[in-house]
């Protein structure tokens, strides 16, 4: 049986989330982002605690198909952009259509009518953030940060950043507040 969950971000979410299915005694096969596989079916009662212990914690379950093909969609973006660097040369649309298994006009229309925004958008939010994240540490060039993260240039990442943030690459490095977004709020 599978349960998908939604706000499953990071590898830490998957340690949290599979560490309230062995509470409750509930054997899972495998905890992905946004997807738990269980050996044995749920009972309603326990779906209950389950819900009720996730959403304590951040997380929901997703019962209908399309806020799951949401969550599927967010997931293959995060994970893609903040695990899988050397995979974003692909072209994020044949991305998703492989790792979905839909048409991905569908997918857009979808995204867009629920998230009010488009993929696209939210793919550039979720780089940005790892722009961010990469800036604080301060162990890459701002010429290294565009290459990992395959942007044409580093033109093309200051204007983005800039567009997305107000603020340039280097402006924001000083900033004694960064102003990180979390990943699940995006």
């Amino acid at each position: 049986m599978k349960l998908y969950i939604k706000n499953m971000v990071c590898a830490r979410c998957k340690m949290v989330v599979e560490s309230e299915f062995e509470k409750l005694g509930l054997q899972t096969i495998s905890v992905e982002l946004g997807e738990v596989e269980l050996q044995n079916e749920i009972t309603d009662s326990q779906k209950e605690v389950l819900l009720k212990n996730l959403q304590s914690l951040g997380f929901d379950l997703l019962d209908d198909k399309k806020t799951k093909t949401i969550e599927k969609i967010k997931n293959l973006i995060v994970d893609l952009v903040h695990h899988k660097n050397s995979e974003l040369k692909i072209n994020l649309s044949d991305y998703l259509v492989e790792n979905l298994n839909q048409d991905y006009s569908t997918l857009s229309n979808l995204f867009s009518e629920i998230e009010n925004t488009t993929i696209e958008k939210y793919f550039i939010s979720q780089k940005i953030e790892k722009v961010k994240e990469l800036l604080i540490y301060n162990e890459l060039s701002l010429s290294e940060i565009a290459d990992i993260l395959n942007y044409s240039n580093v033109a093309h990442l200051s204007n983005q950043f800039k567009k997305i943030t107000g603020y340039t690459p280097t402006s924001f490095k000083q900033l004694k507040d960064n102003k990180r977004i979390q990943i699940e709020n995006l």
